[in-house]
């Protein structure tokens, strides 16, 4: 029987280093990718002024699916090709930095699978269209968010249903984002993440900051400063839990298949850090 060591862990190199000597679970060496897709989406919904554009990478590892976002146009195709067959040691070092992170997260979902064992809460989303769905979901992450009215929290990866669930609950927000611009209602957004955060009380934080490299300077400022920190994560939602009580305090993790894909229902899982409630 494989023993694996369920500690929280300190860095993502930690995490790393952990599955790499299988101390986590299985030898990744031993454990191939057997499917590699990318998922794409452009979307605008009813009712909104602008739309925006999806693109995922996911690999299959027996039932688990590990994904990772990238910038539209951003993969190249051989990226599918390297990984199918591949054992998640080595996708573990492959040069493209989603190719790593949709690897490990494959191994985290294969390994700890969002259940209430390893720390899950399940919330159902309820059917409906593209903007319900988005809507129900914003509403699961904010609720992870232990502030009080007039906060402001910092919303790294600019997502329009979650500003409006913060406005809902009297939050100021500083919206934050790689490709600046702004948002739905003209708001500016911010580039440099890690600047702007000295002026907020929290930070919502999308994964998708492990494939871009900026997660780990995030999580430093939220732990050196005792910030909550709340992520949402279709990319690496297996990965981040991983980091609860070491500078993450909640998880709204929603792995493939994803809200925006089905009009049915579905469910994401929540973690919060220990003594932070259901």
């Amino acid at each position: 029987m494989t023993v694996t060591d369920a500690r929280p862990c300190r860095t993502y190199d930690d995490l790393v280093a952990r599955v790499r000597a299988g101390a986590l679970g299985p030898d990744p060496r031993t454990r191939r990718v057997a499917a590699a897709f990318t998922t794409r989406q452009a979307v605008r919904h009813d009712g909104r002024g602008t739309g925006y554009r999806n693109e995922v990478l996911s690999l299959r590892l027996a039932e688990a699916v590990g994904s990772c976002a990238v910038e539209p146009g951003e993969l190249p195709d051989s990226a599918l090709d390297d990984c199918v067959g591949a054992d998640v040691a080595r996708l573990l070092g492959h040069p493209l930095p989603a190719v790593r992170v949709a690897a490990l997260d494959a191994y985290l979902m294969h390994v700890t699978p969002h259940t209430p064992d390893h720390g899950a809460r399940p919330v159902a989303l309820p059917a409906g269209s593209s903007l319900e769905k988005s809507r129900a979901r914003a509403r699961a992450v904010v609720e992870l968010l232990d502030l009080p009215a007039g906060a402001a929290v910092l919303v790294v990866g600019v997502v329009n249903s979650l500003l409006e669930a913060l406005r809902s609950r009297e939050l100021r927000y500083l919206p934050c984002d790689l490709k600046g611009g702004v948002t739905e209602w003209g708001e500016p957004v911010v580039a440099d993440a890690l600047a702007a955060a000295a002026d907020c009380d929290a930070l919502l934080v999308s994964g998708m900051t492990l494939g871009n490299g900026t997660f780990e300077p995030l999580r430093e400022h939220a732990l050196r400063h005792g910030k909550q920190l709340v992520t949402f994560a279709q990319t690496g939602s297996a990965v981040l839990p991983r980091f609860l009580g070491h500078g993450v305090s909640a998880v709204c993790a929603e792995p493939y298949p994803f809200f925006w894909l089905d009009g049915g229902p579905g469910v994401v899982h929540r973690y919060r850090s220990r003594g932070g409630g259901r």
